[in-house]
């Protein structure tokens, strides 16, 4: 009973972090499944169990809002679903060793990408309305499904900033989308890590902690963004992100870190996002008082 509470505990923190960002779920809940000594390979395939479960009703109610584009669910859903297959059954064929070394480093770049992307966040709306290439959308589909799977995250944080970069879709849709298309690309990701581990080795108390505590948690998530702006979340959780998978590479037997430059390391990635929460704060307080002057773009358009 108390590991079931531990692991609703990680589902909770997980969906906290998504349910307020669109992303990052994945990215979120295998980090602190590593940090207490999951298999690599095993933590992914929990946490793509789990979110059948959270996607599915993600899917649904973006669906019923009006949320969603289906034309760019289909190009991303289909390559993005062989990508995770692909990732998952190459994960499971990696030595543990391996496997930790590699989780860690994909980590390790969306824990950047977050951290870079809500410190720094800009959305350029002049090509908003026009059709988002195919060319465009099949290797993003891919690309973020094979990270997806190996890494155990990174659907969202690689789909979502892309196409809202790519500036010719609402926020809405693209977090609808993307949340939608997650659910094919989830489901072929479990099954390549089913047809490699099989059901024995899945340890399903974790999966149901995972699950019960995002559900739960599900209807609460939303009023994180009222008490913490979504820009400041994500530089906050990028930052956490960075910095335990710094420690993860650090303490692998690849390359003997001494111990004056792993100090110096973490104390330099804790002022980088130190600085980059504090930037974060100062932005978005500029944002609300730009917007309480004057007409400008939508709260929901900031807040993404």
């Amino acid at each position: 009973m108390q590991k079931l509470v531990m692991f609703a505990l990680v589902g909770v923190a997980a969906q906290l972090v998504d349910g307020s960002l669109g992303m990052a779920y994945g990215v979120t809940s295998t980090t602190l499944l590593l940090m207490i000594g999951t298999n690599p390979a095993l933590a992914s395939a929990m946490v793509q169990l789990a979110q059948l479960g959270t996607t599915a009703a993600s899917g649904i109610s973006h669906h019923s809002f009006g949320n969603v584009d289906w034309r760019v669910v289909r190009n991303i859903a289909i390559p993005g679903a062989i990508g995770a297959f692909v990732g998952a059954t190459l994960l499971v064929n990696l030595p543990v060793d391996t496997a930790k070394v590699v989780m860690a480093v994909l980590l390790f770049c969306l824990g950047s990408y977050l951290l870079v992307r809500f410190t720094v966040k800009g959305f350029d709306s002049t090509r908003l309305g026009t059709q988002v290439s195919r060319r465009f959308l099949v290797p993003l589909g891919g690309v973020a499904g094979f990270v997806d799977a190996t890494a155990g995250g990174g659907w969202g944080p690689i789909g979502t900033p892309a196409l809202l970069a790519n500036g010719r879709m609402e926020p809405r849709k693209v977090i609808g989308s993307v949340s939608t298309s997650e659910f094919i690309v989830t489901l072929a990701a479990s099954i390549g890590f089913l047809t490699a581990l099989g059901f024995a080795e899945v340890q399903w108390q974790i999966v149901l902690g995972l699950l019960v505590g995002g559900v739960i948690v599900a209807p609460f998530a939303a009023l994180l963004v009222k008490v913490v702006p979504a820009r400041m979340l994500g530089s906050l959780v990028g930052g956490l992100i960075l910095l335990t998978n710094t420690r993860t590479l650090i303490n692998a037997d690849l390359v003997a870190v001494p111990e004056p430059v792993a100090v110096v390391t973490y104390v330099t990635l804790a002022a980088i996002w130190g600085f980059a929460v504090n930037h974060s704060w100062r932005a978005h307080k500029a944002e609300v008082a730009a917007a309480a002057a004057a007409p400008g773009p939508r709260a929901a358009d900031l807040s993404v």
